[in-house]
């Protein structure tokens, strides 16, 4: 006869220990799966990562080229203004002007090359406008780098004392001043003339070997003969302007500290505490030279660094692009926030404001 089936609650099953050892042990493909999602989840906390790092930098470069070119085009304005109202201009003023118009070139190539849009705009052939606008680049850069180096070669001529012998060219020196010009726009476009050779648009080069630097732009290499000519003249003008800059610079804070220890010297009990205006540029200029060293060796170490590796990242390419757009920015506002004159002009639309809000109340 057959057995009648057991109840569920009597079915003989395995004992507990097999079930612990079941538990302790999973199998090989759940610990694969595991490690398959525990990989996905931090590739994509790095993508999100990267992304919002990527978009945060790009929010920041459109931010600092529309800061900089308000700032520098309200600069170049009232300078203009106060070169032909003001019957005794400083000299400075014209330099300040040239400094202020490559600044708005600068930064609005690089506002082209930052926004597909406005590149897309220009009716002309991609490979003319990668070759235009990286020359330009270029261009501008080395010319912001020679016009703040003549900026205080200036400035340390006008506070020399009678008895240097710096003092000869402080009546000759306004003279030049637009004759120099001239010579640094031929001398940058010179030494910069050998981005025409490399610099093509990213679709028209067959070559497998291309550094892109933007959508529709990249780099190619050229010989090495050609490439070391041009990276040896453009080091020997960046080497001679920051170093004539550096000099300049240094001399300046020697007579400035020679001065404030005269100034203490002869008035102990009624020292003033106000600015002289030449000292207040002095200091402005000062701190202008200082940050465009540090910026130009981080913008040489990180083009460097690419150059050598041959690859850009799209994070590092676009931190580079901020740094070298600070300069530009930061340089206006310096400028407008130490001129004085600027600071009337403010004062007096202040009071013609409030004058005319007094008349139309009554």
């Amino acid at each position: 006869m057959s057995r009648a089936p057991l109840p569920l609650h009597q079915v003989p099953g395995p004992p507990p220990q097999a079930l612990l050892l079941v538990h302790r042990a999973p199998l090989p493909w759940m610990v694969q799966g595991a490690q398959q999602i525990h990989k996905s989840m931090f590739f994509l906390a790095t993508v999100m990562m990267t992304s919002s790092i990527y978009i945060t930098i790009k929010i920041g470069q459109f931010l600092l080229i529309g800061m900089g070119i308000f700032a520098n085009t309200f600069l170049l304005l009232l300078h203009i203004l106060m070169l032909l109202l003001d019957h005794r201009p400083k000299p400075s003023d014209m330099i300040i002007c040239h400094v202020a118009f490559v600044h708005i070139m600068k930064l609005f190539t690089a506002l082209f090359l930052l926004s597909t849009d406005l590149f897309e705009a220009l009716n002309f052939m991609n490979d003319f406008k990668c070759k235009s606008l990286f020359c330009m680049i270029r261009v501008t850069r080395g010319l912001s780098m020679s016009t703040t180096c003549l900026l205080s070669i200036l400035q340390a001529i006008i506070i020399s004392p009678i008895n240097s012998w710096l003092a000869r060219f402080k009546h000759k020196c306004t003279k030049y001043i637009f004759h120099s010009f001239i010579i640094l726009w031929f001398l940058s476009f010179f030494l910069n003339s050998n981005c025409l050779l490399y610099t093509a648009a990213s679709f028209n080069v067959t070559q497998s070997n291309l550094l892109n630097v933007s959508k529709y732009c990249s780099l190619s290499r050229i010989s090495s003969i050609t490439r070391g000519l041009f990276f040896t003249f453009s080091l020997s003008r960046d080497v001679f302007f920051i170093g004539v800059m550096l000099l300049s610079s240094a001399y300046m804070v020697i007579l400035l500290s020679r001065h404030q220890r005269q100034c203490q010297h002869l008035h102990r009990t009624h020292f003033s505490s106000r600015v002289s205006p030449e000292r207040r540029a002095t200091q402005t200029i000062l701190l202008l030279v200082t940050f465009f060293v540090v910026i130009y060796w981080v913008d040489v170490i990180i083009s460097f660094s690419s150059s050598l590796l041959w690859t850009y990242d799209p994070v590092i390419l676009d931190v580079q692009k901020l740094v070298s757009n600070v300069y530009a920015t930061v340089s206006g506002l310096v400028l407008i926030s130490s001129d004085k004159r600027i600071k009337m002009c403010f004062r007096n639309v202040g009071k013609l404001q409030s004058n005319y809000n007094c008349l139309f109340m009554k």
